[in-house]
């Protein structure tokens, strides 16, 4: 589904943006810096490093914010899924998480771990407990992670 002999493809929540990368992505890591934390909302930023040339977006267009001088980030202006981290002319890093297949891309090393919230270290050793929210059965409005034909 998310990756196949044509490469690794991925998109936002809602399925409005979509995107396809072909060859092998570079470097991927987690960055723990303040700045990926509020565009990711999470404790860090998991990206991935890939060609401009081999990545197409297959459906819709990213919408981007310009968070410093030298950083464009990419979001779906729909749903607010972050997708890029725009910082060269022929490189592009993208989420993750935003892959339909979000274990083929492995983060090898971290970035900024000074910003790491303390609470982290101890993560491993928190209860775990079931989910508190709506009883019964959701009907999820979420994009599955494969690529779909236009709406």
């Amino acid at each position: 589904m998310g990756q196949d002999r044509n490469g690794l493809s991925g998109g936002c929540q809602c399925g409005a943006v979509r995107f396809r990368v072909e060859g092998e992505p570079q470097r991927a890591s987690i960055c723990w810096c303040r700045m990926c934390q509020k565009a990711f909302a999470g404790p860090f930023g998991a990206l991935v490093t890939v060609n401009v040339d081999q990545l197409t977006w297959t459906r819709g267009q990213r919408s981007t914010f310009q968070s410093s001088d030298k950083i464009q980030r990419g979001f779906c202006a729909a749903c607010g899924t972050p997708l890029t981290y725009e910082w060269s002319d022929d490189r592009i890093d993208l989420a993750v998480f935003a892959f339909d297949d979000p274990s083929a891309v492995e983060p090898a090393v971290q970035l900024e771990p000074d910003s790491r919230p303390a609470w982290m270290d101890h993560l491993a050793e928190m209860p775990v407990r079931p989910a508190l929210g709506p009883s019964g059965a959701v009907v999820s409005r979420q994009h599955p992670d494969f690529d779909t034909p236009p709406t």
